[in-house]
């Protein structure tokens, strides 16, 4: 199969298996793309058969390819240890990639929502979402604010994702709200160093759909990290990964670093 075959046959997969949908396939290879996505978006943690797994997996792995993965060997040091990087996490090539997700942890079921928690669970595939469900039906609940667990990451170039939920600001920030955001930093290094993890990407956990201010944001982000590298003595590479030039300034601001 080639790629436009894989993507047909993953497409017509996925509506056998939700049955209530009603949905030509579209001729154009971005309206597939986009309702393939939409699938994998809706679709319920469960198990599926290794022929289908092994299909995506390779479809998933060529159109990450293709967009083009960014080693973090190649960045450039903005601190000691530390890179800042305008980009899309999910072509990263680090030990591990920070999600921010929701309590439940098993990402964005908005078909084609444009948030980090959509694109690694998309981009990741089937897979990640049926790991994270366990890991709630283990623990029995939804995942605290502030705190963090890891899965593999599938078919990313990362190894891990570690999934973590920021706090969500409704009205004035409080210092109850920072000390939470710097707990999901926190929390984010620590499992990263339980699990042997060498190079760790942070996206801008809380600043999107929960409105975190960006500036405030920012500077925990960083205290945080030199706080924990500090503190442990470690060689841990770190990558603040942002996605809006506005916050590439902020933290660029704050690092007192210019192009």
């Amino acid at each position: 199969m080639n790629q436009d075959e894989k993507r047909i046959y993953l497409i017509k997969r996925l509506l056998e298996e939700a049955k209530n949908l009603d949905i030509k396939i579209p001729t154009n290879e971005d309206d597939q793309k986009q309702l393939l996505r939409a699938l994998f978006n809706i679709r319920e943690p469960r198990v599926i058969d290794d022929e289908f797994l092994k299909i995506q997996d390779e479809y998933l792995q060529a159109e990450i390819m293709k967009k083009g993965v960014v080693d973090i060997d190649n960045l450039d040091e903005i601190e000691k240890d530390i890179h800042l990087w305008k980009g899309d996490i999910t072509l990263l090539k680090v030990d591990a990639i920070v999600n921010a997700a929701n309590s439940s942890l098993l990402g964005c079921f908005y078909p084609g929502h444009h948030c980090i928690d959509n694109a690694i669970h998309t981009f990741s595939g089937v897979q990640l979402r049926w790991e994270c469900s366990k890991i709630i039906k283990m623990q029995g609940h939804g995942e605290d604010t502030g705190q963090a667990k890891i899965t593999s990451a599938f078919n990313l170039p990362s190894k891990f994702v570690i999934h973590t939920v920021g706090p969500i600001i409704g009205g004035k920030l409080t210092q109850n709200d920072c000390k939470l955001l710097e707990s999901c930093y926190r929390s984010c290094l620590d499992v990263a160093e339980a699990n042997g993890v060498k190079s760790i990407a942070f996206c801008c956990i809380s600043t999107g759909e929960f409105h975190f201010p960006n500036d405030k944001a920012a500077e925990i982000a960083i205290n945080t990290v030199r706080d924990f590298k500090k503190e442990k003595g470690t060689e841990m590479k770190v990558v603040f990964n942002v996605f809006k030039e506005k916050d590439e300034q902020i933290y660029r601001g704050l690092f007192g670093y210019k192009k």
